[in-house]
């Protein structure tokens, strides 16, 4: 069973306002949680960020997983330390297709600029 620390949405339309809460990475976005770890108001300025330190803490020891987004939520509280950014490795690009170089003529047919064979039978 995967646990993850994620954002689940309460408040009314066009006015969000989340829990971040420790839940099984199956249950639903709004769906039962295992624990409430804290609050996020994005609409206030700044932001207002209010979490349970200690028990972030445990459930991080314990290998929960944080979204996206509640990660980045966790390092601006300075619960985790940010990654380093890396740029994308550029693409491979497949190697450039041999060119075919002229293939000698079958044997029954005679090649370009070649004099044609002469019916060479034997002398009776």
């Amino acid at each position: 069973m995967s646990v993850k620390i994620r954002l689940n949405r309460m408040g009314d339309k066009k006015s969000p306002y989340y829990r971040v809460v420790v839940t099984d990475s199956r249950t639903a976005r709004g769906g039962k949680c295992i624990e409430n770890l804290g609050t996020y108001n994005p609409l206030t300025n700044p932001f207002e960020l209010k979490l349970n330190e200690d028990r972030v803490k445990y459930w991080l020891g314990v290998g929960a997983i944080p979204t996206e987004t509640a990660r980045e939520l966790l390092v601006k509280a300075k619960l985790l330390p940010a990654k380093k950014y890396r740029a994308p490795l550029p693409k491979k690009m497949p190697p450039a297709p041999k060119e075919k170089k002229e293939e000698a003529p079958a044997e029954g047919t005679p090649a370009e600029g070649a004099a044609p064979a002469e019916n060479t039978t034997p002398a009776e």
